[in-house]
C-alpha cells in the first residue's frame, strides 16, 4: 500500500486548475483584512471631525452674558458682553419679574457689538418701573440679537433687587446653572418676530416673499 501511494502522482492539470481557487481565497482573505481596516479608519475619520464641529461650534457660537449693575440708588445700566468671536447685533432688550410670565419692560435696539467687547446702557427709568416703589425680589433680563442670519435670544438672566422709596438700594446677581444653546421651534405664522423688515420685497412685489427661517435659537445664560 505504501508504494501505491509512492507511486501517486498528482496531474499537472489539477495542480493549475487549484491556482484559481488557491488565489480567490488568499484574496477574500486579505479584502477582509482590508474592508476592517477602511471601517477602523472610517470610525476614527468621524470621530475626528466630530470633535472639529464642536470645538468649531464652542469656538463661534454666539454667547453673550448679561449683567445689571447698580451705579448708585438712583441709577442702574445693563452690562452686556460679547464672549464669543462672532459679531452680533442686538436687537431686543426685556426686564421682567420672575413672578410674570410677559415681560413688563422690553425695548428694541440696533447695535452691534463686536467679540469681546461690552455695550452698556442706562436702565434706571425702565428697571423701577419693572418693580414696585417699594420691592425685594428676583427680576430676569434677556437680550435677542441677531448672529450670521439668525436670530438667537438669551436665557434669562436672574438678579435680586430691593427698592426703597423708588431707591435702588440692592441689586446683586443671583447664581444659576449655564445652559448649552438650544432650539426652539415655532409653531406657526403667528410666531413671526417683527424685529426687521424686508425692503427687497417693495423693490420688487412680484417675486415669491421668502419663507422665515423655522428654528429660533437660544444661548445658554
Amino acid at each position: 500500500m505504501h508504494t501505491q501511494w509512492i507511486n501517486y502522482r498528482i496531474p499537472f492539470t489539477t495542480l493549475v486548475s487549484y491556482i484559481p481557487v488557491i488565489a480567490t481565497v488568499v484574496t477574500c482573505f486579505f479584502s477582509v483584512i482590508l474592508a476592517r481596516a477602511t471601517l477602523r479608519y472610517v470610525e476614527a475619520t468621524d470621530k475626528g471631525l466630530a470633535l472639529a464641529r464642536e470645538e468649531f461650534e464652542r469656538e463661534w457660537s454666539p454667547e453673550l452674558h448679561i449683567k445689571l449693575e447698580r451705579v448708585s440708588p438712583a441709577e442702574a445700566r445693563i452690562v452686556v458682553t460679547n464672549l464669543a468671536k462672532t459679531s452680533v447685533l442686538l436687537q431686543m432688550c426685556q426686564l421682567k419679574k420672575l413672578t410674570h410670565v410677559v415681560p413688563s419692560e422690553r425695548w428694541f435696539l440696533n447695535d452691534p457689538l463686536v467679540g469681546g467687547m461690552t455695550w452698556m446702557q442706562d436702565i434706571s427709568k425702565r428697571l423701577l418701573s419693572t418693580t414696585d416703589e417699594d420691592f425685594e425680589g428676583p427680576v430676569a433680563a434677556s437680550m435677542t440679537f441677531y448672529a450670521s442670519g439668525r436670530m438667537y435670544r438669551t436665557d434669562w438672566f436672574r438678579f435680586h433687587i430691593q427698592v426703597r422709596e423708588k431707591r435702588i438700594t440692592r441689586l446683586d446677581p443671583s447664581n444659576i446653572p449655564a445652559r448649552r444653546v438650544r432650539v426652539i421651534e415655532r409653531k406657526g405664522p403667528e410666531r413671526r418676530s417683527d424685529l426687521v423688515q424686508d425692503l427687497a420685497a417693495d423693490a420688487a412685489p412680484n417675486k415669491q416673499e421668502a419663507k422665515p427661517d423655522s428654528n429660533f435659537f437660544v444661548t445658554g445664560a
